[in-house]
């Protein structure tokens, strides 16, 4: 079954345009709601967060709307980070979970991502059939069957204690400076509190949200004024996270940026040693860099690649057993401790290894030397299909002769926006920055057609 509504994380764009209308929001929330609500009872739950974009008062309400109108009793938990919504959907015994979000976009996107009743996000085929009841339309419930809404005052507590619990019994960060960034998104709040309570001086950043200031020139993709703030403020360490806290970069003491692939290999090699990486293998996206995968086989580790997107991530780890995984973005996944990537969390692993060693930021953030890496984006319009152009194929198919064995390429739409990512690896940079240049302008040309 097709999916046309959904991408690689929900549905997502800009609000007030399809798909991200009230409308849509109506209809996607009765039909979630007559997918999960499985019998005519009224004891079915779901859990609503969202982060701090100011659409999402529009999408809260009228996903409100469509569940209650099919029977679903809605528990409000305001903003939250994506990971709590993960969390609290089974811990409170909901059949849904939906976290209202355009993760790292900017304030005029949002987005719909739904988590089952085990706190996973839904499969492909569960959402296949959620559009399917969409487009068929769903019948409404009787009167006496209506559902309720209720705000839930604590959820963020909740979820601040789990993630506190994830941190070494009896390890403290006292005498620790931490930068956080918090991109003016779901964990102003949270994240702070977090690092405070465990001993740290904190130094927030991107904790003044205003419904339009998310993402804004802060956070995990823009990690520059929390950089500055590092050195700045003489700090340990900058943790940065995105718009609804599922994903993070590190800051080390001299404002070096570390991405998920460093983050990753630290995790995995500590974990391995330890004897609590699951088959010795870690699980990450083809877009993870070529050092990563030769650190790990140092290591006598194992890389597993997936498609992108931490959904799909975590599908793999599922399968397979694996409890470590990620994206280079900054997505760590956990299955020990979360069902989804969770940015605190993960920055609370790094300082506890730091704490662990007496080793600086800087000494941890760095595991490997990357292959040179080069990513480029084209943005296209809507109805556009540049890359089955014949001239678009043919540039891609004379990069990769022109590659061969020196490196690898890869070319996909973003499942989040409508953008063509060009990426290609390679030790010889300028080769790297000639066959990447050689696609982007073929896929130009298309898209400006």
């Amino acid at each position: 079954m097709s999916r046309r509504l959904f991408g690689t994380d929900g549905v997502r764009g800009t609000a007030n345009t399809h798909p991200m209308t009230a409308q849509m929001a109506l209809a996607i929330g009765a039909a979630a709601g007559r997918y999960f609500r499985r019998d005519a009872s009224n004891v079915h739950r779901v859990v609503i967060g969202k982060d701090t974009r100011l659409s999402g008062y529009m999408f809260e309400n009228a996903l409100t709307a469509g569940l209650t109108s099919t029977g679903m009793n809605v528990l409000l938990l305001g903003p939250v980070p994506t990971p709590a919504v993960g969390l609290l959907t089974p811990s409170m015994r909901a059949d849904l979970g939906i976290m209202i979000s355009a993760s790292h976009n900017p304030h005029q996107d949002n987005g719909i991502k739904f988590f089952g009743p085990d706190g996973f996000k839904l499969s492909d085929e569960a959402e296949a059939e959620i559009e399917a009841l969409i487009e068929a339309g769903v019948e409404p419930a009787q009167a006496g069957n209506i559902g309720s809404a209720k705000r839930i005052d604590d959820g963020r507590f909740r979820y601040q204690e789990r993630v506190k619990s994830t941190f070494p019994h009896g390890m403290r960060l006292d005498g620790m400076k931490v930068v956080v960034d918090c991109a003016n998104g779901a964990a102003y709040r949270a994240a702070p509190e977090v690092l405070w309570e465990l001993g740290a001086d904190v130094i927030p950043v991107g904790v003044t949200p205003n419904g339009k200031n998310i993402n804004a020139d802060c956070g995990s993709t823009k990690p520059r004024v929390a950089a500055e703030t590092v050195v700045a403020h003489g700090a340990d360490i900058g943790i940065c996270l995105d718009g609804d806290a599922d994903r993070v970069m590190i800051i080390d003491e001299t404002g070096t940026v570390a991405d998920g692939d460093q983050i990753m290999a630290l995790m995995a090699a500590r974990w391995a040693a330890e004897d609590r990486l699951r088959d010795r293998t870690l699980v990450a996206t083809v877009m993870s860099n070529l050092g990563l995968e030769r650190f790990l086989q140092g290591q006598g580790l194992r890389l597993e690649r997936t498609g992108v997107g931490d959904r799909y991530v975590v599908e793999a780890m599922r399968r397979g057993g694996w409890n470590l995984g990620g994206e280079q973005s900054g997505h760590i996944v956990m299955t020990d401790y979360a069902t989804t990537g969770d940015g605190l969390m993960a920055g609370l692993q790094f300082l506890a290894e730091m704490v662990r060693t007496g080793q600086p930021a800087s000494a941890l953030a760095r595991n490997f030397d990357p292959v040179p890496q080069l990513l480029k984006n084209v943005r296209y319009a809507a109805g556009q299909t540049p890359l089955e152009a014949a001239s678009v194929k043919g540039a891609i198919a004379e990069a990769e002769a022109t590659l061969g064995d020196k490196g690898r390429l890869l070319i996909r739409k973003s499942g989040t926006e409508p953008l063509i990512r060009v990426m290609a690896e390679c030790e010889d940079e300028a080769l790297l920055v000639r066959v990447v240049d050689s696609i982007v302008a073929e896929v130009q040309a298309q898209a400006a057609a």
